[in-house]
């Protein structure tokens, strides 16, 4: 009989205690899942092999951010730290297997003794002893399977640790940017409020501006001016959070931002056209590195069942000493049967099998959240697209509604507060764009990272880690 891990998450009871081969426990199979066929607002719903290598950073066409995504995958702490993960849990693979069922030492002594009246007399002793465990039940191929496994889900957890860091790392720079455009965005408006109170006062000096007016003109001025400090803080305060990303200092960092100001419509150089898919949701049980790490984790429970399973039954070593005092040899076989703690092995075997149930049902959610995650950001990204084009065309009315409106002001047709609303209403539209510009950046990253594209890049130049 060969047990099967069912669609709804239950383990047959007898799949349980039953040896397999020469294995107790269940053979793991991957689970049949059922998910919904295509994405809504699917994008070219055709599946794809892999995009663990796709670069999309490079879409938005940036020197810097390339140059900082390449920093960061070689020095970020967050994935050196699960490289780190890696190696401990290569280390403990190789502790299983036949590692594992071999154990012995040999030891050496030379010992002098004597006395008064006593001869001087050398003793030297050597011994080799040596356990071979035999693995009868399938016990010890369980515990590999379960190492394993674990390497498995710990290399996917490294790129998971790669993506974390791409979307981090982008949003941060999405944001500083925005910022940064904020601030010159601002600065125009405080240039032409500038150009407006020189019009007043000098139109006051003639009597055809009243100083109520002057007034409302300093008062919008200082307004544009006070945004300044709070823009230029959450600037810096993306610079910093950069530079924990980068685990670099935030100076340099700041020097380069600051010598690559963007101009109005180059945000980040996302270009709207840009041709994406997203695939079908089966395509995310290969690309997502969290998918996977929850599947190689239900893979090291239901091995874990096995464990338990034999740690009930009994055990075989067989054990031998060689001694050179007397030319001393022994060898022999020893059978181990638990006896007075069955109950307590029983509760743990009924442990595992709950373990394994809940790996299964952690796997599933996991697949649902990907799927969830891809449609949010793939139905925010296409929305970002038409709002964006929408605002340009609104800053572009604007501008050219309060160029007219500065003439005609100056000729004395229209009222300042006429002006004003319009210069206010300028200056809505670009912050406006801005925002909706960031929003459509940080979604593409967004629907990026919801797919796994380049979970397994590791450098700029295009280089990456084999996934298994």
């Amino acid at each position: 009989m060969r047990p099967k891990i069912m669609s709804r998450g239950i383990f047959t009871v007898s799949a349980l205690i039953v040896i397999n081969g020469c294995a107790v426990g269940t053979d793991y199979e991957p689970p049949e899942l059922v998910v919904q066929q295509e994405y809504v607002d699917a994008v070219n719903p055709q599946p794809f092999e892999r995009n663990d290598t796709l670069r999309w950073w490079l879409s938005f066409d940036d020197a810097i951010l390339n140059r900082w995504v390449a920093k960061g995958l070689d020095s970020n702490l967050d994935i050196s730290a699960a490289v780190e993960r890696i190696s401990a849990a290569q280390a403990v693979l190789r502790g299983t297997g036949v590692n594992s069922v071999i154990s012995g030492d040999l030891k050496a002594s030379s010992t002098r003794s004597g006395g008064r009246d006593i001869a001087t007399i050398t003793s030297n002793d050597i011994s080799l002893s040596g356990n071979l465990a035999i693995d009868l039940f399938g016990g010890i191929r369980r515990e590999r399977e379960v190492a394993q496994a674990n390497l498995l889900a710990v290399v996917d957890d490294s790129q998971t640790a790669r993506l974390a860091y791409l979307s981090a790392l982008v949003s941060a720079y999405v944001n500083a940017r925005y910022y940064q455009y904020a601030v010159v965005m601002t600065q125009q408006a405080i240039d032409s409020r500038q150009q407006t109170l020189v019009i007043t006062k000098h139109q006051r000096a003639v009597g055809s501006a009243t100083e109520l007016e002057e007034e409302q003109v300093k008062a919008l001025l200082y307004t544009a001016q006070a945004e300044i400090p709070d823009l230029n803080a959450n600037f810096l305060a993306q610079i910093y959070a950069i530079a924990t990303l980068l685990n670099e200092p935030a100076g340099p960092l700041l020097t380069d931002m600051e010598a690559s100001i963007p101009a109005a419509n180059e945000l980040l150089g996302l270009n709207l056209e840009t041709p994406y898919k997203t695939g079908i949701p089966a395509d995310l049980l290969r690309n997502r590195p969290d998918v996977r790490a929850a599947e190689q984790r239900l893979r090291v429970a239901v091995a874990g069942v096995g464990v338990a399973t034999a740690a009930r039954l009994p055990s075989l070593t067989l054990s031998g000493s060689i001694t050179n005092n007397n030319s001393a040899w022994s060898f022999g076989p020893i059978i181990s049967l638990p006896i007075f703690n069955q109950g307590a092995l029983a509760a743990n075997q009924d442990q595992a099998t709950s373990e394994a149930r809940e790996a299964f049902i952690i796997y599933q959610q996991t697949v649902l959240e990907a799927v969830e995650d891809v449609q949010s950001a793939n139905s925010a990204w296409q929305r970002d697209r038409n709002k964006v084009d929408l605002l340009r065309k609104s800053v572009s009315s604007y501008t050219r509604s309060f160029e007219l409106s500065m003439q005609t002001y100056q000729a004395g047709i229209i009222t300042l507060l006429d002006l004003l609303d319009i210069d206010r209403n300028l200056d809505s539209a670009r912050l406006q764009y801005a925002a909706a510009l960031r929003d459509l950046s940080v979604d593409w990253a967004r629907l990026q990272i919801a797919l796994g594209a380049g979970a397994s890049v590791n450098s700029y130049t295009g280089e990456t880690k084999a996934r298994r």
